[in-house]
């Protein structure tokens, strides 16, 4: 069910690396960012007509006009039809989730670097935040919670949910979970029409000013398009997992979180990384055996022989190498010395430490956002957070004084750059103060 690659076979690997990182980038889908293309222009041209139209070609719903906007009977009913025990585990998880946001708060602050300058930022939060939330298997109530918490710490007035139509009624804790954040401003929208509808605005929906959450390769095409109309969080690729354990590790724990992340779609990716033959020999059995009993056998079966592998190197350090170059969403360390493997790690998402961390903590109770850097991306950006909702004012503020010292200075750079008009704009104004004298 899941390749083993022997530190010998050094090809075999850099292939099975290659297919890891590559194949999943929705970027290199020419086909699938040009079908996407056709429904953004379609949607910033025609409005709400185009929403209803796409809704029934990919959803086969008839979304009218009036409907596109869920009210908020609907919402509570819906909600009501949570499972209490549910409920209980959701509100456990808001609390601990804004507990952990709350201290990303950042405030404005100004310097005075020299008499008569003061330099400084404006912390502001963004006015309209759009939150994706998807359909389907993937209607996740913990995508909801990590997406819509730490625009509320952050201070984000306007929050505003796109869902495909039917989400809210197959899934009540998806519907109770905004009724448990405050938010009730939902439309009946999926898929591509939704970000566009949410990055140019229609009729109905209003335009926003960042766009956040999940999606599948057609929501994450429609992102990355629409980014520059609009904000976004990221360009967010199946999710993966990466393991780096010893020979001290236990198999079933290890077999169990390659299952979990496997299980989520068949383009994720799981990968152990072990320096211990007889841990992978031992780890792949435990796969095959645990596999059987889970619900999601099919989904868990494509994942990990297209994106799976267990991965035997000579040492910890050509482990880290491997990690780094993969910079995988979730990194678990299952190992004797676990903080001087973290120390060799540039490029992880997440860090999980320890056999009794698994990475469903990190999904869904712990506390630190879910939203992660995928397929490759954690080389350059972070979890989701209240910064992602958040704008940096830039504050300046020249006495005369001041400017009387430093203009000279600017206007030499200015003329440097052949744009005479800034050296002016800086010298007329001790011109205009000898003539005012």
């Amino acid at each position: 069910m899941i390749e083993i690659i022997s530190v010998t076979a050094t090809e075999r690997r850099l292939s099975k690396l290659r297919r890891i990182a590559d194949g999943r980038n929705v970027a290199l889908d020419k086909e699938l960012m040009s079908t996407v293309a056709a429904i953004l222009d379609d949607v910033r041209r025609r409005g709400d007509a185009a929403l209803i139209e796409h809704t029934l070609r990919f959803d086969g719903f008839t979304l009218r006009r009036d409907g596109i906007r869920v009210d908020e009977e609907s919402l509570r009913a819906s909600a009501e039809q949570i499972d209490r025990i549910v409920l209980e585990a959701l509100r456990e998880a808001i609390k601990r989730v804004r507990h952990f946001h709350e201290q990303e708060r950042q405030e404005s602050w100004e310097i005075e670097p020299s008499r008569g300058v003061r330099l400084g930022q404006r912390i502001m939060p963004i006015e309209r935040a759009g939150l994706y939330v998807p359909g389907g298997s993937a209607s996740y109530p913990s995508s909801v919670v990590m997406n819509v918490v730490p625009a509320q710490v952050a201070g984000v007035e306007r929050i505003i949910v796109a869902t495909p139509p039917r989400t809210l009624k197959d899934n009540p804790a998806v519907a109770a979970a905004l009724v448990e954040l405050g938010v009730t401003e939902i439309y009946s929208v999926g898929g591509a029409q939704a970000v566009a509808a949410l990055a140019y605005g229609t009729e109905s929906v209003p335009r926003v000013d960042k766009i956040t959450g999940p999606g599948n390769k057609y929501v994450a095409a429609a992102k990355k398009l629409v980014f520059g109309a609009v904000g976004i969080d990221s360009i967010a690729g199946p999710s993966e997992i990466v393991i780096i354990a010893d020979d001290s590790a236990r198999a079933d724990f290890i077999a169990a979180d390659l299952l979990a992340q496997a299980e989520h779609d068949e383009d994720a990716s799981a990968v152990l990384v072990t320096t211990s033959e007889p841990l992978a020999n031992a780890v792949g059995a435990e796969v095959t055996r645990q596999a059987r009993e889970l619900s999601r056998r099919f989904v868990i079966e494509r994942s990990l022989a297209q994106y799976g592998a267990i991965i035997v190197v000579a040492d910890m350090e050509e482990a880290c190498e491997l990690i780094n170059e993969l910079a995988p969403e979730h990194l678990e360390i299952i190992a004797r010395d676990e903080e001087a493997i973290a120390r060799n790690v540039r490029h992880a998402g997440a860090i999980f430490f320890g056999a009794h961390t698994p990475e469903a903590v990190g999904d869904y109770l712990a506390g630190p956002n879910h939203v992660l850097p995928t397929s490759g991306a954690a080389r350059f950006s972070s979890a989701l957070g209240v910064y992602d909702f958040v704008k940096r004012t830039s504050v300046l503020r020249y006495s005369p004084d001041e400017l009387k010292r430093t203009a000279h200075i600017i206007a030499t750079l200015a003329q440097a750059e052949g744009l005479d008009a800034h050296a002016l704009s800086a010298l007329i104004r001790l011109e205009g103060e000898k003539r005012d004298a």
